[in-house]
């Protein structure tokens, strides 16, 4: 079992410090500590995500909020890379959507997402940016890799296929529950979520069974039991509130 590395923290950062630069050759100005892609949606770009979630701390595991920084030879995710002055940003040039499109096709190909028999067909957040991005075929082959469901839980279950390893599940379980039930296990292609020590979810004495975890999920692969696919659509208003109250809770530990 692997343990997700704590949050780091930027000390060369000053939240104080307002920053001017360039988001699609529009001026915009942010405070030092603000990500690009916060900065963009406050200014109304849109940059695709499906490892991000407000409320839930950045991991940058999906790459599909890369962008281009002029004077940069990489593609550099938005939600973990901050501005500089007079930084020029593009968020949608032909570079960045081909290579957005390379990685959601790797998504696809690495587990078994047949949308026909999903139970969040038509509130998937994979499906929606497949859509967005004009990914109607996939170039690349299929592994077909044979994951197991698992329906121990008495409420929820857990479909591995369906799973595209963006760790919103373990995030809102250790950052907002505070209970850490999920945890991932593995390297690679071969990550896994597990529950505690790779256990039936059912079995699991740390899950406090709220459900945060299945909210969260961007695809099929957390749901509720019970549910038909129309009443599968996510209930995330909790996630800024909750997070909120926590870092006052803590806050008034420290004084």
């Amino acid at each position: 079992m692997i343990s997700h590395a704590p949050k780091k923290v930027r000390t060369d950062l000053n939240p104080s410090r307002l920053i001017t630069f360039k988001i699609d050759d529009r001026d915009v100005t942010a405070r030092a500590d603000e990500s690009i892609l916060t900065i963009a949606r406050q200014n109304g770009i849109n940059i695709p995500t499906l490892c991000h979630l407000d409320g839930l701390s950045e991991r940058g595991a999906c790459r599909l909020c890369i962008v281009e920084v002029r004077g940069a030879t990489k593609l550099l995710p938005s939600c973990v890379t901050f501005p500089r002055q007079d930084m020029e940003v593009v968020t949608n040039s032909p570079r960045v959507v081909t290579y957005r499109k390379k990685i959601l096709e790797l998504l696809f190909t690495e587990r078994n997402h047949v949308c026909s028999v999903c139970v969040s067909n038509g509130h998937c957040e994979l499906q929606n940016l497949a859509v967005d991005l004009g990914v109607d075929h996939v170039r690349y082959t299929y592994l077909y890799p044979r994951h197991a469901v698992d329906a121990s839980h008495p409420r929820f279950s857990v479909d591995h296929n369906r799973c595209v390893l963006c760790l919103r599940c373990v995030r809102v379980c250790d950052e907002i529950e505070g209970a850490h039930t999920w945890d991932i296990m593995g390297r690679g292609i071969t990550c896994k979520v597990i529950t505690d020590l790779n256990q039936p979810w059912g079995t699991s004495e740390t899950c406090t069974g709220c459900g945060k975890c299945v909210q969260v999920c961007p695809t099929g692969a957390l749901s509720e039991k019970g549910r038909s696919v129309a009443e599968m659509i996510k209930r995330r208003q909790f996630l800024p509130y909750l997070q909120m109250m926590r870092e006052k809770q803590e806050e008034s530990w420290q004084k």
